[in-house]
């Protein structure tokens, strides 16, 4: 079998808001096409228009060739083989960043591939089982432009995810710091009373997540607020200072009282190394477009495993990251959730809309889909309503 052809569709709403501290309002879907008739789908979460240049643009020399010629003619049954072409041959422009990003929507298509040519899920591709379920978390993002409106949002969203049956939320407390939503700049009482009020809303029950997009300045800054936080019994604090200060997430590992959670934004297992050896974070986040594919969250997986530590892939893009989410949970034994925008509460259509079915949840818990790879079916409907074909 070989790769005959890279569709590559930029997607983005129409009425995005660039203020708004969300990633879910674009997209870059690829589908990889064989010369069987095989066709696999993938998507990265990073700037599509930059991610699609990683992918079409040639190369002149050894060091540095394009994703797509590289891509051309190659055994998609292959995809760690192909990975490491496509890592060696774009070391000199890529490494990480946007191309590490491109070859992750790329690997998730040929691990797509492999299932249906192999008639199985890819969680079993991967080594897993595919009988396994999975524990979704609602990732929840409120709107609102001041603080009152804010917090009314998050509260009202994490009622409404938990009468929707969800065991584990995810709070979105992006209230102050470079990205926060809207550009609101709150006080950390703020951050501690949104956190109170959604604790008081759900019960003791229901398992607690924060999320507080590095809005903290330094450790010891961030170590005062979580110190703070530890009545409401959370599982993790994510992203509490800059993802660079790998000296500031040590200190955090050693005196948090909440496990800290980061990497979203890493990219190949070679960077998680860093941020669980250096960083020695208690949760690691593999998204798995952004680190290069299910080939690199698998080693992500398995160095967290021999680490004694835990994995929660984020994901904050459409259904078919959700589905990647689920395959990988499924073949990983140190994974206890998975990121889930729920549908019923995302504002962007693209998450509605790219897919032509939903995971089932039942009773708090997802089972994968039965059809060989991925087991998703895009809609060809919205594909065509979002796709846009320059900068906008």
């Amino acid at each position: 079998m070989k790769i005959t052809r890279i569709d590559t569709h930029v997607l983005l709403v129409p009425d995005y808001d660039d203020s708004a501290c969300s990633s879910a309002q674009d997209d870059l879907v690829v589908e990889v096409h064989t010369d069987e008739g095989l066709v696999g789908i993938g998507e990265t979460d990073t700037n599509p228009w930059v991610a699609r240049s990683c992918l079409r643009a040639p190369g002149t020399h050894c060091m540095g060739r394009g994703l797509e010629e590289m891509l051309l003619g190659a055994d998609p049954l292959q995809p760690e083989v192909v990975w490491e072409t496509l890592y060696r041959g774009s070391k000199m422009t890529g490494r990480r960043g946007a191309l590490i990003c491109a070859l992750g929507a790329i690997d998730m298509a040929l691990w797509d591939i492999r299932g249906q040519a192999e008639g199985v899920p890819v969680a079993r591709v991967l080594g897993g089982d595919p009988a396994r379920t999975v524990t979704p978390y609602a990732s929840l993002l409120p709107d609102g432009h001041t603080l009152e409106a804010y917090s009314a949002s998050l509260v009202d969203k994490a009622v409404r995810a938990r009468d929707l049956g969800f065991r584990a939320l995810k709070l979105e407390v992006c209230l102050n710091g470079p990205y926060s939503h809207h550009g609101l700049q709150e006080s950390d009482d703020a951050v501690v009373d949104v956190v109170a009020e959604c604790r008081r809303a759900v019960g003791t029950e229901i398992v607690l997540m924060v999320d507080v997009a590095y809005g903290w300045p330094d450790a010891r800054t961030a170590l005062g607020v979580i110190e703070r936080l530890e009545p409401f019994d959370l599982a993790f604090v994510e992203t509490p200072i800059d993802i660079d200060d790998l000296e500031g997430y040590a200190f955090l590992h050693d005196h948090s009282p909440i496990p800290i959670a980061a990497g979203e934004w890493q990219n190949t297992h070679f960077e998680f190394l860093d941020l669980a050896d250096r960083g020695k974070v208690d949760v690691l986040q593999p998204d798995v477009g952004r680190v290069g594919g299910f080939t690199a969250a698998l080693r992500v997986s398995r160095l967290a495993s021999e680490r004694g530590l835990r994995i929660v892939p984020h994901c904050w893009k459409s259904g078919i990251g959700i589905a990647a989410s689920a395959h990988l949970a499924a073949a990983s034994d140190c994974c206890p959730y998975i990121e889930f925008l729920p549908r019923e509460l995302a504002e962007s259509p693209l998450r509605r809309d790219l897919l032509c079915e939903e995971l089932p949840i039942v009773d708090g818990r997802i089972r994968l889909p039965d059809q060989p790879g991925l087991g998703i079916t895009l809609n060809r409907d919205a594909l065509e309503h979002y796709r846009v074909d320059g900068r906008v």
